[in-house]
């Protein structure tokens, strides 16, 4: 059954945005789901739809409709898993090139959970149905390393080690460009970017601090594959962060060049290695995984 929701637009209220209006008299609907609701039909102003961003009048009528939510379930799937560690707390995994970390809008199968689901029942669930297990998460064209948690005590252990920027990661990335320095770090601000709601930017006012460390490991003519450290976690934070420094990463679809002389559908970024502290035992571990093969003839070329 639909919830509907009626206002009477006051002087308060006009001048203000259809969609921050309601977001703002709406408890627990976001702004982006307001405008999702719109585009679907499911608001009326005086009777009439209109789009998110229609300013409000006095003595304006709104009619707001919330569909009921829809169950979501993921299905388990048999899709290969390259597991490098697992005991009854965690694994560890090597996500390949494509893959999609958890199911969202336009990738309900063929997912990592989906994967995980089929291999073992037991995830924390501290993300919910979508993302159980899920402590931290890649791009979908960024291979590498991910930690998954079995239960809800790992999980919470091991989110606390990423905040608290005690888990080491090691990614290895070419980029367009020669890079001079040798060594460098970028600390840049980086929050969503206010043209394009698709894509990050460095907001030095309104970004969360982000801090990555580079190193040069080899000059290839036009490009520099290099090794990154993260210290902190935000969304496309090394793809931000090289593109700002100049050095966009070669085949980012985003942030980079739309074409590259490898043909490189896909951001050149592999997580490479991966430690952190295990929750129960206190043990220390550290893996690493090699560069897939599309990527190691991607560097190889580069170096020609």
């Amino acid at each position: 059954m639909f919830q509907i929701h009626c206002f009477d637009i006051d002087q308060a209220g006009s001048g203000q945005r259809l969609d921050a209006y309601l977001a703002g008299e709406t408890p627990g609907l976001s702004r982006s789901h307001v405008q999702k609701l719109v585009t679907e039909g499911m608001v009326a102003v005086n009777g009439v739809p209109e789009k998110a961003s229609y300013r409000l009048r006095q003595g304006d009528s709104v009619v707001l409709r919330i569909p009921p939510p829809v169950e979501l379930v993921v299905d388990p799937e048999p899709i290969h898993l390259d597991i490098f560690f697992e005991d009854s707390d965690l694994l560890v995994v090597n996500k390949p090139r494509g893959m999609v970390v958890h199911p969202a809008e336009g990738n309900y199968t063929g997912t990592m959970v989906n994967a995980l689901l089929h291999h073992c029942s037991d995830l924390s669930g501290i993300n919910g149905v979508m993302r159980p297990g899920i402590v931290h998460r890649l791009d979908k064209d960024t291979s590498g390393l991910l930690m998954v948690a079995k239960n809800d005590s790992a999980h919470i252990d091991l989110a606390r080690q990423l905040s608290e920027r005690k888990v080491d990661r090691i990614y290895l990335g070419l980029v367009h460009g020669r890079v001079k320095n040798e060594k460098g770090s970028i600390s840049a601000p980086i929050g969503r970017h206010p043209g394009d709601r698709q894509k990050m930017a460095v907001e030095p006012r309104h970004g969360k601090p982000a801090v990555t460390h580079y190193t040069v490991l080899q000059r290839c003519g036009d490009c520099t594959f290099i090794s990154l450290k993260l210290e902190t976690g935000r969304t496309h934070q090394i793809r931000v962060h090289m593109a700002y420094l100049g050095y966009p990463v070669v085949g980012d679809p985003k942030y980079g060049p739309s074409k590259n002389r490898f043909g490189l559908e896909g951001q050149f970024l592999h997580a490479a290695r991966l430690g952190f502290t295990h929750p129960r035992s206190g043990d220390l571990l550290t893996f690493e995984a090699p560069l897939p093969d599309i990527l190691r003839e991607v560097l190889n070329k580069a170096g020609d």
